[in-house]
């Protein structure tokens, strides 16, 4: 798999992460042990979870699973902070709850550092530099090596990144942005990406498929067993299954049809080989998904069929 530089840092990490978001909850520790397992054996090493995924159960299996299934050293530990569990308020990137939930998750990830620490989402409660100086504090302390943002708006990231970049020594470049990104959510090149890639990130796109539509299994209906047929899932979805997503769907299988590769192969390529995007955090429940995730990393489209479905996806 290949190994891509997280904006202009020494941080390397794979093109496809692995997404643990189902990890506790649809996929069980033995499922998880064997995504794990192929996805290291492909030459995958950046493993995505958060704090709140299930409870934080999604850290305590990956932290079961290092050095037993897999050593330490193999993968980019990625975890996410900053929602709040007491109640108070949904988002908190204080000092004293980021230093907190940063110890936190180190016990359960069973590890003594985070590769990359990412801020999950933007808490406008909070002063910018009582947060980045959390950041600061974490690598300074050896418990994280890089940090990130995720799910800002253009200008929240830009104004985390500029105030690292225009500080004194000992502030750390934000590395990385993550944000949803795909052929139906094309939001991110509008401003997003050009910012990334001024100040110096790495974007990491998330729900690169559409939130499952792309992979075309909602063609002909909502399947029995999919996102889309649970209700805490389907107000999720509903919002890419109309006629204007349709028609892009059909765009990514007629080009799938033609290069008889799978339309969730097609969906992963043009993501993942848009500029300034470093890595595409996918999240498969079963082996099998996985299996078809990492057979569409040697997928690179042809330029007609790029342009093809930049059309498509801009009329949507």
């Amino acid at each position: 798999m290949e190994q891509r530089q997280a904006g202009g840092s020494g941080l390397w990490v794979s093109s496809t992460a692995l997404g643990t978001m189902t990890w506790g909850n649809d996929t069980d520790q033995a499922e998880s042990s064997d995504l794990l397992t192929a996805f290291v054996d492909a030459g995958g090493t950046l493993v995505d979870t958060a704090d709140v995924y299930n409870g934080g159960e999604g850290e305590r299996i990956l932290g079961r699973l290092l050095n037993g299934v897999v050593r330490r050293s193999d993968v980019i530990i990625a975890t996410k902070t900053g929602h709040a569990t007491d109640g108070h308020r949904p988002v908190d990137t204080s000092r004293r709850h980021l230093l907190a939930s940063l110890e936190a998750s180190l016990r359960r990830l069973q590890t003594d550092h985070v590769d990359l620490w990412q801020l999950h989402a933007h808490d406008p409660a909070t002063p910018i530099e009582e947060t980045l100086s959390a950041l600061d504090a974490a690598v300074e302390s050896g418990k994280a090596r890089y940090v990130g943002v995720g799910n800002t708006t253009a200008w929240q990231f830009a104004a985390y990144a500029a105030w690292q970049r225009a500080g004194a020594s000992g502030r750390n470049p934000v590395v990385t942005a993550a944000a949803e990104y795909s052929l139906l959510c094309r939001e991110p090149e509008r401003d997003l990406l050009p910012a990334a890639a001024a100040l110096g990130a790495g974007v990491i796109a998330w729900a690169s498929l559409g939130r499952g539509v792309l992979s075309g299994k909602y063609r002909r209906g909502v399947p029995q067993g999919s996102r889309a047929s649970r209700p805490q899932m389907a107000p999720y979805v509903e919002p890419y299954l109309g006629e204007p997503s349709r028609r892009v769907v059909e765009s990514v299988c007629t080009a799938a049809e033609g290069l008889g590769v799978s339309p969730l192969a097609v969906a992963l390529s043009w993501v993942r080989d848009r500029p300034g995007v470093v890595s595409v955090a996918i999240g498969p429940r079963t082996a099998a998904q996985l299996d078809e995730v990492l057979g569409s990393d040697d997928v690179h489209l042809p330029e007609e069929i790029r342009e093809a479905l930049d059309d498509a996806s801009r009329k949507r």
